[in-house]
């Protein structure tokens, strides 16, 4: 329940980061009637919530990775409306280059039936994806599937939308605030103590920083993603966002269907090297046209500062010949999340009244809107 009164600098709730995941935590807060404050050592949110697709992947999520997305899914729709931010209900193309690819889509489609998954001739892969019918593409797509209930965003105006909505909605969000220690009902910052009933720490890949020992325990570390903006070939226009055979290796629902070995065997036999980069070749495009194509992974708990340009290389090697087409570069950068071999979903309790929360696993914007939930469940 929140607090009867309210001093200056106290809160029912206090949370630390405004990527998605404290978004997220601030506006079930909100909704539960809490007074909130949340604490950004930045201006703007520029970590991994921005730097990502956009691509709220529900479908191809399993376990509580998919209870979470489900939930997440009708809070981006409701939030959408409420922020005036778009949320496009275009779904997701999954195209699939070989029999064995085929094979992971049918038993996807039989496991979840039509209303998730959409299995796809090539003339009708072609409809949602005009690339498939390029010259030396179409020779080598042998069908694909559409799963019609995945949203996409735009996440450099998401973001900032999602807390001007919050801000209008009375959470004070103080930017470019540091925090340096978190105790039981008190924060200490670079702008003075802050006093909160319960605290959410949701700062992503850097728990490290102020509670290196959950870091150490969980084994958390930092996974650093290639991405690419690219010029869109013959300027087409792809609204689902794109996976291909490389992200059935990567997400829980595809990786779980019998054929989904027989790919990974193809791919480590005829093109190691995609596999030592654990490519998931995907692509979104963004509303001015510029497609965002990656990635790769790359773990440590800290990376040295270079960029290794081979591994652009790669990424652009396949997405031309996933476009059918030369790519021209537009904006290179990396992405970077927090990753913990043992677990998708990171919530420590290193006091009573405070929680720490990732999303390691590098599906935050899926799924965030439905972990928030249950963390505060917990915590209140």
């Amino acid at each position: 329940m929140p607090s009867t009164s309210h001093p200056a600098d106290s809160f029912d709730l206090a949370v630390v980061g405004a990527g998605i995941v404290g978004l997220a935590h601030a506006a079930e807060a909100v909704a539960r009637g809490l007074r909130v404050c949340v604490l950004e050592r930045d201006d703007r949110a520029v970590g991994a919530s921005i730097r990502n697709f956009g691509h709220i992947g529900t479908t191809v999520q399993d376990g509580t990775a998919l209870e979470y997305a489900r939930v997440a899914r009708e809070r981006w729709l409701r939030l959408g409306t409420s922020g005036g931010f778009s949320v496009a209900e275009t779904g997701t193309v999954v195209v699939a280059r070989s029999a064995a690819q085929m094979g992971v889509l049918e038993e996807f489609a039989a496991a979840r039936g039509a209303e998730e998954v959409r299995l796809l001739d090539r003339p009708g892969l072609e409809r949602l994806f005009p690339p498939a019918g390029a010259d030396g593409v179409s020779a080598e797509v042998v069908g694909g599937a559409h799963l019609p209930l995945d949203l996409r965003v735009d996440p450099r105006s998401a973001l900032p939308a999602l807390a001007a909505w919050l801000e209008g909605e009375g959470v004070e969000i103080r930017w470019g605030t540091h925090v340096g220690a978190v105790e039981d009902g008190r924060l200490l910052t670079s702008r003075g103590e802050l006093r909160a009933e319960r605290i959410v720490h949701a700062v992503g890949h850097d728990i490290d920083r102020l509670f290196p020992a959950i870091a150490e325990e969980y084994g958390v570390r930092r996974c650093r993603l290639r991405m690419l903006e690219v010029a869109p070939p013959s300027d087409v226009r792809i609204d689902p966002a794109v996976l291909s055979g490389l992200s059935m290796l990567r997400y829980g629902g595809l990786a779980a269907t019998p054929s989904a070995a027989a790919v990974r065997r193809d791919f480590e036999e005829s093109a190691p090297e995609l596999v030592d980069v654990a490519m998931n070749l995907m692509l979104t495009q963004r509303p001015d046209g510029s497609i965002v194509l990656g990635d790769t992974h790359h773990y440590a708990r800290t990376h040295l500062p270079f960029d290794d340009e081979d591994i652009a290389a790669l990424v652009l090697r396949e997405g031309g010949r996933l476009l059918g087409a030369p790519l021209r570069v537009r904006r290179r950068w990396v992405g970077v999340y927090a990753d913990a071999p043992a677990t998708h979903f990171l919530v420590a309790a290193p006091y009573p009244g405070v929680r720490v929360v990732s999303v390691t696993s590098g599906i935050g914007m899926t799924t965030a809107f439905g972990l928030a939930p249950v963390v505060l469940d917990g915590l209140l």
